[in-house]
């Protein structure tokens, strides 16, 4: 049985909407946003999309293809490719630049094995690397960020850093939302929902990017082996994907995407890194521009 637990020092709004989603079918209405999402038909796709573009500001002059209709399902146009200078990527090798477009969620110092999520509230990172022994003591002490995709930015995830690919793992889990709102009333939410993990060895060391699944968020996809775990065929254990392993990437290159909005979660080795002070909570980010430094 799933655990009902909120976190009381939220407010009320936070707890009640995190309440409901306790009660929600979670898998069974992301399954159905997963279909929804990529129906072809042209009535079908024109509202959906007609109906996004009337609830965010989207900056289509960014796309490669900017007629927002043109796209063959609405997941097509909610991951569509931006023109290479849309996104000028930092090239000093010394510079570790933003994965995504987003927003501050956290970030800092990994206190011995916990990560701060919100105020009041920390989770383990042996519950976020489901009890990978070693990935946890690589990562004991380090530095973290957790940055944050809301629905209209650009979902495609890329490299912070020049890197080769160590393993992929997929670890099951629910399908909380991962909005502030959730962040702040539900403890250990990033160590709850489905997650990717995707390790590097890069110029700072060892580099983990955590991909968290969401409500809706019904597949996170990678270059290199597709989507990870499709609905409906979701694996019910950890899995180890093969796929990719030992690849080359370069600073900047595309990684993944969410299929729908989501959180990535970055793991640094213990003094690899300094944080740079645009780094603040709630802060927005963008792909390719400064956030950390190499140590000396």
């Amino acid at each position: 049985m799933t655990e009902f637990h909120t976190d009381p020092g939220a407010d009320l709004g936070d707890r009640a909407f995190t309440a409901l989603q306790h009660l929600l079918p979670k898998r069974l209405l992301s399954r159905l946003i997963y279909s929804l999402m990529r129906i072809e038909s042209p009535l079908v796709k024109r509202a959906l999309i007609a109906s996004f573009l009337r609830g965010y500001r989207v900056d289509m002059s960014e796309a490669i293809e900017p007629d927002p209709f043109a796209y063959r399902h609405f997941n097509d146009f909610f991951t569509r490719a931006l023109k290479p200078q849309a996104r000028p990527v930092n090239e000093d090798p010394a510079v570790v630049v933003s994965p995504v477009d987003g927003a501050v969620s956290r970030h800092g110092r990994i206190e011995d094995r916990w990560v701060l999520q919100a105020k009041g509230h920390r989770y383990s990172l042996d519950a976020l690397l489901a009890g990978e022994t070693r990935l946890t003591d690589t990562y004991r002490d380090g530095s973290f960020a957790c940055l944050y995709l809301a629905p209209y930015n650009y979902h495609r995830i890329h490299m912070p850093l020049a890197g080769r690919l160590l393993e992929t793992v997929y670890v099951p889990g629910t399908l909380f939302s991962v909005n502030a709102a959730t962040v702040r009333a539900l403890p250990g939410v990033f160590a709850r929902n489905e997650r990717v993990i995707c390790e590097f060895e890069t110029p700072a060391g060892r580099m983990a990017l955590v991909l968290i699944g969401a409500l809706f968020v019904g597949s996170i996809e990678t270059v290199y082996c597709g989507e990870v775990n499709p609905p409906p065929r979701r694996h019910r254990t950890a899995q180890r994907i093969a796929t990719g392993a030992g690849r080359e990437f370069v600073k900047g290159e595309e990684l993944a995407r969410f299929n729908m909005g989501s959180t990535v979660v970055m793991l640094f080795e213990r003094e690899r890194i300094h944080w740079s002070d645009v780094l603040q909570p709630n802060a927005p980010v963008r792909m390719g521009r400064p956030i950390a430094r190499l140590r000396a």
